[in-house]
């Protein structure tokens, strides 16, 4: 029997999830698999990774030769491991509270109702010299017996090419995922101040006034600061200046939401005319792109509540957390909130659907938006 223990002893989720009626929503850190997951029916607060099975990523050099990933206490460094080359990524569903995750219903992998651990991160070094790091999630039944090993990757790994195994993390697990889902902005990026004036956002101070869209000024609470390789999953977008009528390259994390409105009230689904949409969603090669090389600094700001604030002229929103997303935020967040700044659960705008993924979809979006 294997016995992790209790979820607070393990490595949580950060969750981004809507007040009011809760929603089923995407943690979009497996963003390469060809199967992009869906937002779901509006349920019970569940989260969507796509990953894949630990069977898929086997030792074909050293001390596991011929075993497939396996959980933090069997894996060996210095062990080389290949993808197969019939891997596919799957959507799991995971309901997220505040003692445990379990599998949800209608995922398309696991067992619904069983646990599932939040095990380790691995480093892999490939043959050239990059690293990709993947999580690693271990499923188990009622009474505490391995079901699986799964594993997310945070940047892409390439069928049936070679990697060592460099290190493993089982302590800052819960931070590397958070990392990922945190909404950020990178260093030079102007916010908009109460008076009108522009800042750029590692100036800015807690307590300093922003203007918001929706709240005129409100008062900064918290202040995140992070660096990290500019690869895969933590690439930052670039949205050049004039794509949206941004006065500035605007650079910010691949999850980070934009406020937008279709002019012409045609483009959204059921004639939505305002819409939160994913950086990532927007990337089309030219206005849009993913910039990969080199570190970047991320900066995350919170207010009282989730506010829509100006960055580069362009309308995007704030860092969010409520009550349920809380328990899985970084530390000096739940620290922060934990001091009296309570994130009020406010409403957030309609989302955009994950369609726009081919740049054909992206520059349709743009002319659509931008159109006079």
């Amino acid at each position: 029997m294997f016995n992790f223990g209790s979820f607070h002893n393990n490595e949580g989720i950060v969750a981004k999830l809507n007040s009011g009626t809760p929603v089923r929503s995407e943690v979009s850190v497996g963003l390469y698999s060809k199967d992009i997951a869906s937002y779901a029916e509006r349920s019970a607060p569940e989260q969507t990774l796509v990953v894949y099975r630990g069977c898929d990523l086997k030792v074909v050099s050293g001390a596991n030769l011929g075993d497939s990933l396996r959980h933090a206490d069997d894996i060996e460094l210095a062990d080389s491991y290949q993808l197969s080359r019939y891997a596919n990524g799957a959507r799991l569903s995971i309901h997220v509270d505040e003692e445990r995750l379990t599998v949800a219903g209608g995922s398309e992998i696991c067992t619904p109702g069983n646990t599932l651990h939040l095990d380790c991160i691995a480093t892999l070094m490939g043959l050239c010299g990059a690293t990709v790091e993947i999580l690693v999630v271990v499923e188990t039944d009622a009474k505490g017996m391995i079901e699986d090993v799964l594993f997310l990757p945070f940047a892409p790994l390439k069928h049936e090419a070679e990697y060592a195994l460099i290190k493993l993390d089982t302590e800052n697990v819960r931070a590397r995922l958070g990392e990922v889902a945190c909404l950020a902005f990178s260093r030079g990026t102007r916010i908009t101040l109460a008076n009108g004036l522009q800042k750029p956002i590692e100036d800015l101070s807690v307590g300093d006034s922003v203007l918001t869209r929706d709240n005129g000024p409100r008062t900064v609470r918290w202040i995140g600061m992070t660096t990290m390789r500019a690869t895969g999953a933590f690439a930052p977008i670039v949205i050049k200046a004039g794509a949206f009528d941004n006065t500035g390259d605007l650079m910010l994390s691949p999850n980070h939401r934009i406020f937008i409105r279709d002019r012409q009230e045609s483009a959204w689904p059921k004639s939505c005319a305002e819409v939160l949409v994913k950086a990532r969603h927007l990337v089309n090669g030219h206005d849009v792109i993913q910039a990969e090389g080199g570190f970047v600094d991320y900066f995350q700001l919170m207010f009282d509540e989730h506010e829509t604030i100006f960055a580069e002229g362009l309308a995007a929103e704030s860092m969010f957390a409520d009550s349920r997303a809380q328990p899985f935020l970084p530390a000096t967040m739940r620290i922060c909130i934990a001091e009296g700044h309570t994130v009020a659960q406010a409403g957030r705008k309609s989302e955009m659907r994950p369609g726009v993924r081919e740049a054909k979809a992206a520059n349709n979006l743009l002319r659509l938006i931008n159109r006079d």
